[in-house]
């Protein structure tokens, strides 16, 4: 049995890189967090014309390597110990490089909303059968969207210079390792990957047409938990880390959040309360929540994670605070707390369902909705801007009840609880808000970092300290509090959702498309 203070036990380090901020961490298998370093971003990304969000790729080498080496010189003992290294990062962040690994352009993140002209070039045979299941558009979509197919026409030099076309992840294993390789479930981007085999789409893949990335132009894959690579002499001087560490594959930010969540069985739902806001959890099989809609490649080899998004999650928080919120966040400086501090306060003094008030919050449509716009109804002459907050938070909340509903009745599983991530789970108002509207016991993990968490896990089972993802999870997971839900408050939910939240985008499905039409007219 292992000395759970015992110095020589082994300590991994790990890169969470964001959309807002990197973090360095070295963590314990006990679930420690021995040290951690924050660089938030001055500038999260340029926008050269309105729809754009790029940067540039070694922007986000710097900041790791920066925050490596402060944690090294904070705490020299533990740094030490480090045996092995683990990165995580944002999804859908692309690169092109040269042969010599050198970025062609700056890298374009998830946030970008360029699109590219035309559509994917199907068989005529192919096109017909798309558009006999109502697939077509949503191809077409797809094709606009994947970053590849505006740089073949738009920079169509950069596209014949480039060797390979990597994820942000990847990159960053490349100026670690010195080779061009990525995690299987770090790959979750608009690229030809079978989410489903965890691997490359082959080139007769009926959808490969969407994403007409040349094969050669794609890096090699290895599975979680696998060595990707060991530190270069060139990563050591810049990081400080050892030289010849070898690097684990671990799997996108969402991913590893899952599994820092706690959620290592079908059981339990993962909801995070970011930037975006998800509701997952840890599948024995693939299935598809909503229709082509990929389950992702999960952290745990062999499983996936069937995803629910909110594009614009907690981002409405600061949208919120920005637009409405002035004397707020003037007065939380006054005290030296967080604005958001200051507003969870008053989420007790709103009833359940906000007198009415009820939020919609697509205010970046998905796929499946690409006409979709916020809405906000009910309002009257007793609604102020704490009103509107909380109907922020209990839009989200409701908006993810759409997807556990929907991962229900089409994986057939029975969630008993939820645990939650992200910046609104700091909250306790927030969590009961989720526990009510739910029905469900809410659980919120010890750490904050659960990112960082599944990332470390992933290196410690590559490490051999773990037989299994789910020891992992059970050794350094610990729960640090639990909210049971108020029955009264969720059957007023429940009314609301069943008679009023889920037929809103219905009815207004006509009016958005005709401002998508009047907006978007050529």
């Amino acid at each position: 049995m292992k000395d759970k203070h015992n110095v020589n036990e082994p300590v991994v380090l790990v890169f969470d890189v964001g959309t807002q901020s990197a973090r360095t961490m070295l963590v314990d298998s006990y679930g420690n967090i021995l040290a951690i370093d924050k660089k938030s971003y001055e500038k999260p990304y340029f926008a050269e014309n309105l729809d754009w969000a790029e940067q540039d790729a070694d922007f986000y080498y710097d900041c790791i390597c920066e925050t490596c080496r402060n944690v090294k010189e904070a705490n020299p003992e533990a740094f030490a110990r480090v045996q092995g290294v683990s990165i995580t990062t944002i999804r859908d962040t692309t690169v092109c490089v040269d042969e010599e690994g050198r970025p062609l352009r700056r890298a374009v993140l998830w946030l970008d909303k360029r699109r590219a002209a035309g559509k994917p070039d199907f068989p005529a045979t192919s096109r017909l059968a798309l558009k006999a299941v109502g697939m077509e558009e949503m191809c077409n979509l797809q094709f606009s969207k994947s970053v590849c197919n505006w740089i073949m026409q738009n920079q169509p030099e950069i596209w014949e210079k480039t060797h390979k076309f990597l994820l942000l992840s990847g990159y960053l294993v490349f100026k670690m390792t010195g080779n061009m390789v990525d995690a299987r479930p770090s790959t979750i981007a608009h690229l030809p990957f079978d989410n489903k085999t965890r691997d490359w789409m082959k080139d007769n893949a009926f959808i490969r047409p969407i994403f007409p990335v040349e094969r050669e132009k794609l890096c090699d894959l290895v599975e979680s938990g696998e060595v990707m690579g060991h530190i270069t002499k060139q990563m050591s001087l810049d990081s400080g880390l050892a030289e010849g560490l070898p690097v684990f594959a671990a799997a996108t930010d969402k991913a590893c959040e899952i599994l820092g969540l706690g959620c290592a069985d079908e059981q339990t739902a993962a909801i995070g309360l970011g930037t975006t806001a998800t509701i997952s959890y840890l599948s024995d099989k693939y299935v598809e929540i909503e229709k082509y809609i990929p389950a992702y490649a999960a952290l745990v080899p062999g499983k996936w994670n069937p995803e629910y998004e909110i594009y614009r999650g907690y981002w409405l928080i600061s949208w919120f605070k920005k637009e409405f919120a002035t004397k707020e966040v003037a007065r939380a400086k006054e005290l030296g707390i967080s604005p958001e501090e200051l507003l969870n306060r008053t989420l007790a003094s709103i009833p359940a369902g906000c007198e009415g008030l009820l939020f919609q919050p697509y205010f970046t449509p998905n796929v499946t909705m690409p006409s979709a716009r916020g809405a906000m109804i009910g309002f009257s002459d007793v609604h102020t801007r704490h009103h509107i907050y909380r109907a922020i938070v209990e839009g989200i909340n409701f908006a993810l009840m759409d997807g556990l509903k929907m991962m229900e009745k089409r994986a057939g599983v029975n969630f008993h609880q939820i645990a939650v991530g992200g910046g609104g789970s700091q909250s306790n108002e927030i969590c009961q808000i989720t526990a009510n509207m739910f029905g469900l016991p809410v659980v919120r993990p010890e750490s904050f970092e659960a990112t960082g968490m599944g990332c470390a896990i992933a290196a410690f089972v590559g490490l051999g300290s773990f037989g299994s993802y789910e020891e992992g999870v059970k050794s350094m997971i610990k729960i640090q509090a639990r909210f049971e839900p108020d029955e009264e408050e969720h059957k007023k939910y429940q009314e609301l959702y069943e008679t009023v939240y889920k037929n809103i985008y219905g009815d207004l499905k006509p009016l958005y498309q005709k401002l998508h039409d009047i907006y978007h007219r050529k």
